[in-house]
């Protein structure tokens, strides 16, 4: 066994790392997830050193671990994977791609996941499709990438969904891809987002209540929001530079199609650089409120959160 730092924003391939450590565990295993953000570290450094009485080996997953900025919970933590035992596994998780200089003491196996490339991903869809039996066009692969949150975990969901409504060996098209992507999910993070963009509250919260109402977790919305402000970034930088209208530019920060292009004009409307920093943060804090135990509840989270952002954007600074 021993200590593992897995950080990045490629959570497919992050998700894998973690799924070839468990495999790699002989035996039963008792598994112990914490979230730095709300669990001390003491907490985590006991039950490393506690030993279970139910099973003959230990996982440990901390998420978030870019939250852990004190230099006694590092020392603790760091002085932790120099002595574990040899059926414990410890895993520090982050979407960052650093943890504090004080990790850098870790006697850790350390990897970076980092967003794909854009011919990556390009490359990752089209042998997605070639093993499961269908053919696809790279117009299609890029009307996908519009659609879908750009993680290899995102993408083999949303195509795995994808393909179980259609036949074997089908060459997929636009039209599928719209009808079966698109128009069969009600709301997504990016439809939420295109309303975002335009200011309009009252469409957001509506949209907003039907995702919830279909189950989808409040963790994938923000993380898909978080997604297109960072892609607004991109938008606005091109803008600064006057290349808001360049085809060959915009394809490469992955905006493809006019509707999509479209909503980032809004956005670029009703916000700036500052402002979309500051989105990005009310993100990060309504991630950790939802994930606290003393939370209200969930759908009045979400509200306010959808106000705070939308009253940012008005504020251009």
């Amino acid at each position: 066994m021993g200590a593992y730092i897995f950080l990045g924003p490629e959570l497919g391939k992050k998700n894998e790392a973690v799924k070839a450590v468990k495999e790699n565990i002989a035996g039963n295993a008792e598994e112990f997830v914490f979230y730095a953000d709300e669990t001390p570290a003491s907490t985590i450094a006991n039950t490393l050193l506690n030993q279970s009485l139910f099973s003959d080996a230990r996982i440990i997953i901390v998420k978030n671990a870019e939250i852990i900025k004190k230099k006694e919970d590092i020392d603790l933590l760091v002085s932790c994977t120099k002595d574990l035992e040899k059926n414990t596994a410890l895993i520090f998780l982050s979407d960052e791609i650093k943890l504090a200089a004080g990790f850098d003491n870790a006697k850790a196996n350390k990897q970076v996941f980092y967003e794909m490339f854009e011919r990556d991903k390009i490359d990752w869809l089209r042998s997605f499709f070639k093993k499961a039996g269908f053919y696809i066009e790279k117009d299609c692969i890029d009307t996908i990438l519009e659609m879908v949150e750009n993680n290899t975990d995102a993408l083999s969901r949303e195509c795995s969904r994808l393909i179980s409504f259609l036949p074997k060996g089908k060459e997929i098209s636009i039209d599928d891809i719209e009808k079966w992507l698109s128009h069969n999910r009600e709301e997504s993070a990016f439809t939420l987002f295109s309303r975002i963009a335009r200011g309009d509250l009252l469409k957001s919260l509506e949209s907003l209540k039907i995702m919830l109402a279909a189950k989808e977790s409040a963790q994938s919305i923000l993380a898909g929001l978080a997604w297109c402000y960072r892609k607004l970034g991109d938008y606005l930088l091109l803008a600064e530079n006057g290349n808001e209208n360049n085809s060959f530019e915009l394809k490469k920060i992955g905006l493809s199609s006019p509707t999509t292009r479209d909503d980032y004009a809004a956005a670029s409307r009703i916000y700036n650089e500052e402002s979309v920093e500051k989105c990005l943060a009310l993100t990060a804090q309504y991630d950790m409120l939802l994930r606290s135990p003393v939370s209200v509840m969930e759908n009045i989270l979400l509200d306010r959160y959808i106000l705070a952002v939308i009253n940012t954007g008005k504020r251009k600074y």
